[in-house]
């Protein structure tokens, strides 16, 4: 992978990477797209990264189709496919990690210790192989893309971190794999993640500037909603990700909830 990587780039041509853990959707694709109108190659690797799910995460049951994976990127025309083996990206002995300190212990990374660190230390792995000029990332990960673009500064790395917006259902569902465990009651009771972040928006619109009070209406969303188990809703700086009392400079609004047994997080920029 690496030294093919090198031959496009020695041919002069850029190259856009999108990763990937499979499971692909239309979100997925539509970073390809944009990786397809910025750079003369596109690669995409496939790679349920194990480091990331904590010990009652889902794991064993996260949905894997490399065919049907495989398939939907050619389509697309990329390039290159990059699929390895766990035992590849982390071979026997491997204790090196990378640590994105302070931002990874917030929100997700509160609710899931240790998520962040096999994030940060997979995507590196992927940028050193790869060594793409440009990378894509979805923002409906926000806080992993506020990692990654931390990550990529702090140690160096030539690589352009792009963010591109969230992809909806019609309805307003963000896109992700994790919906295929939703049955149709629970999918209907998902939209209340959308519903609380329209919520915040309609109010931001209007004026209202005080993030308790935009915060306490989504709130009362949820209360409306009493089958969805609320994880976090937070205001906070789309950077550093500390709370923040004011909106006027702008926010990020992020959402953590457990719809049955499947944990979904959305998010919204101010």
């Amino acid at each position: 992978m690496r030294n093919v990587c090198r031959e496009l780039r020695h041919a002069g041509k850029s190259l856009g990477f999108v990763p990937t853990m499979g499971a692909l959707h239309a979100g997925h694709l539509s970073l390809v797209q944009a990786g397809r109108s910025q750079n003369a190659a596109v690669a995409a690797s496939v790679f349920v990264n194990p480091t990331q799910f904590g010990p009652n995460e889902d794991l064993s049951k996260y949905p894997r189709d490399l065919d049907r994976d495989r398939a939907l990127l050619e389509k697309e025309k990329v390039d290159l496919l990059f699929a390895p083996a766990a035992e590849e990206m982390y071979p026997p002995g491997a204790v090196t990690w990378v640590t994105v300190e302070g931002l990874s212990e917030r929100l997700e990374g509160k609710s899931r210790p240790g998520h962040f660190r096999g994030v940060a230390t997979i995507v590196s792995k992927l940028f050193n192989i790869v060594e793409a000029d440009r990378a894509y990332f979805g923002q409906k990960d926000a806080q992993q893309a506020v990692i990654i673009r931390k990550m990529a500064r702090d140690l160096d790395f030539a690589v352009e971190v792009v963010v591109c917006p969230t992809v909806r259902e019609s309805d307003g569902l963000a896109l992700s794999s994790r919906n295929v465990y939703l049955n149709s009651e629970e999918r209907k009771q998902a939209l209340v993640l959308y519903r609380a972040l329209c919520r915040v928006q309609a109010l931001s619109d209007r004026g209202e500037r005080d993030a308790a009070k935009l915060r306490g209406a989504a709130l009362q969303i949820f209360a409306e909603e009493k089958q969805v188990q609320l994880d976090y809703f937070e205001i906070v700086d789309k950077e550093s990700l500390d709370p923040v009392a004011d909106v006027s400079r702008g926010a990020l609004v992020v959402v953590a909830a457990r719809v049955g047994k499947t944990r979904l997080i959305d998010n919204l920029v101010l």
